[in-house]
């Protein structure tokens, strides 16, 4: 898809071209937000299976393969068979892994350093525990390429969830405890794993230490003020620049878990009556599990914050709800009809949307019956807005596949009991994320540009310039491994970078463009049809040619 999706893709496929490992590039342009960590990942699909969409895929993919199997060990060790299979299960089929794991987004990945380091942290500590050093070393391990994944919250999640436990037992200033931690050691393998990147980093784009609290329009610090300074202490604060986000207000924050965590979300009153006294490995799991939850949540409520930046706590959450499903009590029950309940309303509104657009007639691809609300799509749901009752003909086939998964769902939850219950949901939620998929296909015009791409190879070489920023048509850049020349597209993730000695000076103003584009040499203009009308008062119409038009956007060139 256009935006981060084909971006993490494409800086991949620059640094295995390039050999460049350790400065990220698009377009030329230094990127400099993110650790390296995913583009490494993504290179090195690329490096085996070849540069492929589906290549790039394979590392979250297995990440969240691995990460509920990790859940699934991790609740059986702390809780017993049964609830290890429900924490494996509620975590797999919920709906915020699946929709978090549509994109290329190393926050997946995260999530999996993040859980292993807090159940490589309680095994250190458990009295019956065979290997506590190696633990240690795994959990400081789990920490080191968090930090090559997402920067320095993926050590303070974790360490601000311990700390708050270690509190919460009175065991904040037990030598033991630290002893059996190798603090030292375990802050020397950090440094093994994350420092060298940084220091390079920090080396190749000077001035190496700036530490202004202010940027603006021009201004240029350096690598180190970037990642550190803006990406870290200004995003926090709300003072990042440029400001190319939206924030989730707090509240919604919070309760948007009810649907990341849905079906399971609806067990979460049968969890108020476990016990979380850390008298065994089980209490001891509840309490940290809660402590890791509460932390990060409170954490982020006076941060600037993305849907997705709570993914860390679902295994927590999972935790607590695999074994709140194992007890089988009065909540459990009531929590399990309402999945029912729910499901079927589900698919009594499928077969009412189904009825109301039977006659609707379909021409063209899904974007032509769609509203747009750009000022969302920050926001991981902002194109749920832009959906209409015509926009629903054209998902007919995933309609009739959700529907089914609802009534299969629904069936099983009234009609069955606990574990065949519990199964058939987890069966509901596969069908339904296979129908989502399949809309997730539909939506492939809108939401990408590879028939823009397909047109643009097929066509006659020539320049290629984008009205815009360079994320809005990033899929075309994937597809074809063109570069291009950007019209009033110095904004958002390559401003900053666009003003680092050596940077390419891709970015052109109106009048570049009138000259380009009327020169005998062959152009390619990529746009939005929204933005036609600009470009005619730039260059005459009659040297607008189209070659291809998809999901709202356009191909044209300035030869006939």
């Amino acid at each position: 898809m256009d935006d981060v999706d084909a971006v993490q893709a494409q800086i991949a496929r620059n640094m295995l071209a390039s050999g460049d490992w350790v400065i990220a590039r698009l377009d030329g342009v230094p990127y400099l937000e993110k650790s390296p960590l995913i583009y490494w990942l993504i290179a090195a699909s690329y490096r085996i299976f070849g540069v492929h969409d589906w290549a790039a895929r394979i590392p979250v993919a297995l990440t969240a393969i691995l990460l509920a199997w990790v859940v699934w060990r991790y609740g059986r060790w702390a809780f017993g068979t049964t609830a290890g299979f429900y924490t494996g299960i509620v975590l797999a089929t919920c709906v915020g892994l699946f929709l978090f794991t549509r994109i290329q987004i190393p926050d997946v990945i995260l999530t999996l350093c993040v859980c292993t380091a807090f159940w490589a942290f309680q095994r250190a500590l458990d009295e019956d525990e065979q290997h506590p050093r190696l633990w240690a070393a795994l959990l400081a391990a789990s920490l080191g390429a968090g930090v090559m994944l997402k920067g320095l919250i993926a050590v303070v999640a974790p360490v601000g969830g311990v700390l708050l436990y270690l509190t919460a037992t009175r065991q904040l200033f037990s030598r033991a405890i630290w002893k059996r931690l190798h603090v030292f050691t375990g802050a020397l393998i950090v440094l093994v794993i994350a420092a060298p990147w940084h220091v390079l980093a920090t080396l190749r784009m000077p001035p190496y230490f700036n530490f202004t609290m202010h940027s603006g329009p021009g201004e240029y610090h350096g690598f180190f003020w970037f990642y550190f300074i803006n990406e870290h202490v200004l995003r926090f604060l709300n003072l990042r620049y440029p400001r190319d986000y939206n924030t989730v207000p707090r509240l919604a924050f919070w309760l948007l878990h009810l649907l990341w965590l849905f079906p399971w979300s609806l067990f979460f009153p049968a969890i108020v009556g476990l016990s979380f006294k850390p008298v065994d490995r089980a209490g001891r799991t509840r309490l940290l599990a809660l402590c890791w939850t509460a932390f990060l949540l409170i954490f982020f409520s006076f941060s600037t914050t993305q849907e997705y930046y709570s993914m860390p706590v679902y295994p927590a959450l999972a935790l607590l709800l695999g074994s709140a499903m194992a007890s089988e009590g009065r909540w459990v029950r009531i929590g399990t009809r309402l999945v029912g309940m729910i499901a079927l309303l589900a698919a009594v509104a499928i077969a009412g949307i189904l009825v109301a657009v039977r006659h609707i007639p379909t021409p063209g691809d899904i974007s032509s019956a769609l509203q747009q609300h750009p000022e969302a799509y920050t926001l991981a749901l902002g194109h749920v807005g832009d959906l209409t009752l015509a926009s629903f003909a054209y998902l007919r086939g995933p309609l009739i596949a959700a529907g089914i998964a609802f009534l299969i769902g629904a069936s099983g939850a009234l009609l069955l009991k606990e574990r065949r219950a519990f199964v058939t949901i987890a069966l509901m939620m596969v069908l339904f994320f296979h129908a989502s998929r399949l809309a997730l296909v539909k939506f492939d015009p809108y939401l990408g540009s590879r028939p823009l791409a397909d047109a643009l190879l097929n066509s006659p070489p020539g320049q290629v310039i984008l009205n815009g920023e360079y994320y809005s048509f990033s899929s075309v850049f994937f597809y074809t491994g063109r570069t291009a020349l950007l019209l009033n597209g110095r904004v958002n993730n390559l401003e900053y970078g666009s003003y680092a000695p050596g940077s390419p000076q891709i970015f052109i103003a109106g009048a570049q463009f009138a000259d380009l584009w009327s020169k005998p040499q062959r152009c390619y203009m990529l746009t939005d049809a929204n933005d036609l009308a600009a470009l005619t008062r730039i260059v005459d119409t009659a040297k607008l040619h189209k070659i291809a038009e998809s999901g709202g956007k356009l191909l044209l060139t300035n030869q006939p």
